[in-house]
């Protein structure tokens, strides 16, 4: 997919790429405005900090992706993860490098990785010894927006995938820099 520029996109995504090159994402996006703005408005609130925080909103991303074995996302999340402050460890073992007690050996952070592999990595209702352990940890409300962070990951898992869409070179010297190519 020929990934669009400032030159090349439509009037109604040219600000989009006003401070400079949005990503892959948006770049690919930009192909059909009438979707761009849209997907953005979901996109952008499902992932970020929110109510519930950077770092579980960082677990949800990251682990998604890597269930669903999206290059491009688990290397743009490695590197984020990383900023957010979640050890090398940490980062390891959402991405299934570590068995899930090396890097967390926190019971509720543990209940909240099971909540996401439940949605992210199975088909069905979430089995109830996950949501027992899930709701014995976090409140509704914070299981629903991991859950919409989810989706949305699952969405952009599948785009990037699909759109083979490439890692930034500076990502990747990071994570070579880190040993996580």
């Amino acid at each position: 997919m020929e990934l669009l520029d400032a030159s090349t996109a439509p009037l109604p995504a040219q600000k989009h790429f006003a401070g400079g090159d949005p990503g892959p994402i948006v770049a690919a996006l930009a192909t059909v405005p009438e979707l761009l703005g849209p997907a953005l408005g979901f996109v952008g609130p499902a992932l970020s900090a929110g109510a519930i925080g950077v770092r579980a909103k960082e677990f949800a991303i990251l682990r998604t992706s890597a269930l669903q074995g999206c290059t491009y996302c688990i290397h743009a999340h490695t590197t984020v993860s990383l900023d957010v402050g979640l050890t090398p460890d940490e980062v390891r073992a959402l991405r299934g490098e570590l068995p899930l007690e090396e890097g967390f050996p926190s019971p509720k952070e543990r209940a909240l990785i099971g909540w996401i592999d439940a949605l992210a990595g199975a088909t069905g209702p979430v089995p109830d010894d996950v949501w027992t352990q899930a709701r014995a940890h976090w409140a509704e409300h914070d299981l629903v927006e991991i859950s919409v962070t989810v989706g949305a990951t699952m969405f952009l898992n599948r785009f990037a995938t699909a759109f083979q869409l490439p890692t930034a070179p500076d990502v990747l010297e990071r994570l070579a820099a880190e040993g996580m190519s």
